[in-house]
């Protein structure tokens, strides 16, 4: 049995058991009125109906009347077969009153097919709903929901010292569906709460990626302060719509007059910014089937002009366009600015599937203009699974500060996790560099909040690398979950190897190469690194060229129970990828092809909970 079924199996058991805490004995009366057609009523004293799921079983559409009017719909995977966990519809909103749930099969049915489903069976009303982790890879220090699907982040914004991350949410079911915006807020970047979802499926469609900015000056006239948010309404079409928030962004509520921008063709994930230069607010939107970029303005979020477009033959044009960010950020060492603007591709990405691409240039509030040539393609993150990275509006210090999915459309749903899918990125800081040829590159660094994570350290001392490796071992009272911060001088070698291992004899192997002074990369290999026969996609090997010259390199990974982040320590690249070991790494192993070469420095730092 491989380890999705085995979890699966576990994952029934905790269904009828954990997650069922708080049962209430509120009668359902189930009716089973055609063969594609079930008719569930309650009467909502209870705070939850917990509705079983079956992870591999599709989609059911469930109609909720409250007096005879349609309230919800949303898309469940009722269980047919076996029940692989709950996902709770909360009955709050109708207290007291009697709700029907009308369910509709997508498929054709034989008759009484659908009344011998268990999910009849597993429905339950409860008062409490368990979210305690179940799952071995659910990572310690990174952002995820509490159970269900989440992508893209979205109206992300900073007030009154709290960070606020809303992403692409399915609160019934942990695949792609019933697009809604989760919430999460923190102080500190590194320890996440997940609030309430802020904006769900209405007439206009399923509420798409977006974003969020605080209307200090009042210009849309919802109030001085007010989070005003931009979205794609996802229906038959994809239109731009508006909503706000009086309440700090706890709640938003939708702009009568939606939608605010209508096209002829798909486009969608809307970004706005105040641009001060041109007293007026900016707006870029992914273009995505025409992969180019549409550049708009406006004085009060609501009535946009049109001004320009780009990236019609620019960049990697393979796949859609998605989730873009416009931005100004200074050149490191200088007195210089460039304006950077972030695209995601699917697929296209450099090791396939979806990545972050992104461009330098200069905007003047109408053009952006390009500073590379056209074929010229630069990535913002050299692993297989970084995506639809977007930077936070308002940051403090005039801080510019991005976040991105941690996973892969080539597999994003197969992954060997059931209570929850998907994880964010460490937040990253950005800045741009330059080479001593004048190349100039987007700089991610992890977050400086990340330090706050650490508890204790162990250094070892240098050593000589040779074909003979030096073992570091990992802290096993984390699990392995740790920093590691390590400095190399290749000496003479051109080749340093570097190995992740487990008592399982599961592998991950990073090499640093050299064969010549100018020319560095870094690869890493994950196809003996655990489970990967979820998707053909995933053992991949990644490589990210080293930009810079010389001998020395120094390298920061952080390591958690699933993903494992790589950074140049001045952020010249970043590698992120997903590992799914039977259990944690153990030791990371050096040693140098070539020649001696000198391990200057290592030192790792067991990672403390974001809980």
């Amino acid at each position: 049995m491989n380890l999705l079924a085995r979890f699966a199996r576990y994952a029934t058991l905790v269904a009828a058991a954990g997650m069922t805490a708080g049962l209430s004995a509120q009668p359902i009366d189930i009716r089973h009125t055609a063969p594609d057609n079930t008719l569930v009523r309650t009467t909502a004293d209870a705070h939850y109906l917990l509705l079983p799921v079956e992870d591999d079983a599709p989609d059911m559409r469930i109609d909720v009347l409250d007096g005879g009017a349609i309230v919800h719909t949303c898309y469940v995977r009722l269980a047919r077969h076996a029940v692989d966990y709950t996902v709770p519809f909360d009955l709050t909103p109708y207290a007291g009153r009697e709700l029907l749930f009308n369910v509709i099969g997508e498929e054709p049915l034989r008759p009484h097919q659908m009344e011998k489903f268990v999910c009849w069976k597993a429905l339950r009303t409860a008062d409490a709903f368990d979210t305690a982790n179940r799952e071995k890879y659910r990572p310690v220090y990174h952002h995820t929901p509490l159970y269900g699907w989440m992508n893209d982040p979205n109206g992300m914004f900073w007030k009154e010292g709290v960070w606020h991350l809303c992403f692409q949410y399915n609160p019934y079911g942990s695949k792609w569906q019933n697009m809604t915006w989760g919430h999460s807020v923190s102080r500190d970047l590194v320890h996440w709460t997940q609030e309430p979802s802020v904006l769900a499926p209405d007439g206009l469609g399923s509420v798409f990626s977006g974003s969020a900015a605080v209307d200090a000056a009042n210009t849309a006239g919802f109030g001085a302060g007010a989070v005003v948010a931009l979205f794609t309404s996802a229906g038959k079409s994809q239109v731009q719509s508006l909503a706000y928030s009086t309440d700090g962004g706890a709640t938003f509520t939708r702009y009568a007059a939606n939608p605010v921008i209508v096209t002829e063709h798909e486009a969608r994930d809307p970004k706005i910014f105040w641009n001060g230069r041109l007293g007026k607010w900016n707006l870029i939107l992914a273009h995505a089937l025409d992969r180019e970029m549409l550049i708009y303005s406006s004085p009060d979020l609501k009535n946009w002009r049109f001004e320009s477009a780009f990236g019609r033959g620019y960049g990697c044009q393979k796949g859609v366009w998605e989730c873009p960010d416009l931005f100004e950020l200074p050149v490191r060492g200088t007195q210089e600015k460039k304006w950077v603007l972030l695209c995601d591709i699917n697929p296209g990405g450099p090791f396939g599937g979806s990545a972050t691409q992104y461009f330098i240039g200069d905007f003047d509030g109408h053009r952006f203009v390009c500073d590379a040539h056209p074929d010229e393609t630069l990535w913002m993150d050299y692993g297989k699974d970084h995506y639809a990275a977007v930077t936070w509006s308002d940051a403090p210090d005039n801080r510019r500060t991005a976040i991105a999915w941690m996973s892969n459309r080539e597999y994003a749903d197969a992954v060997p996790t059931l209570q929850f899918r998907s994880a964010n990125t460490l937040p990253r800081d950005l800045e741009l560099f330059r080479l001593p040829d004048g190349a100039q590159h987007l700089a991610v660094k992890p977050a400086r909040e990340a330090e706050r994570l650490r508890r204790g350290k162990t250094t070892l001392p240098a050593a000589a690398l040779t074909a003979s490796p030096v073992v570091c071992p990992l802290p096993a009272e984390a699990d392995g979950v740790c920093e590691i911060e390590l400095a190399l001088d290749f000496g003479r070698a051109r080749k340093i190897n570097l190995m992740l291992s487990n008592e399982a004899v599961e592998r991950v192997c990073m090499t640093c190469d050299l064969p010549d002074p100018k020319k560095r990369t870094f690869a890493m290999y994950r196809r003996q690194s655990g489970a990967t026969d979820f998707g053909l996609a995933f053992p991949a090997t990644t490589v990210a060229p080293m930009p810079g010259a010389g001998n020395k390199c120094t390298l920061r990974l952080f390591l958690d129970r699933c993903p494992v982040e790589v950074f140049g320590a001045n952020g010249e690249f970043a590698m992120t990828n997903l590992l799914f070991p039977a259990s944690p790494y153990t030791s990371l192993t050096s040693s140098a092809e070539g020649g001696a070469a000198c391990l200057e420095h290592l030192t790792v730092y067991p990672l403390g909970t974001a809980e």
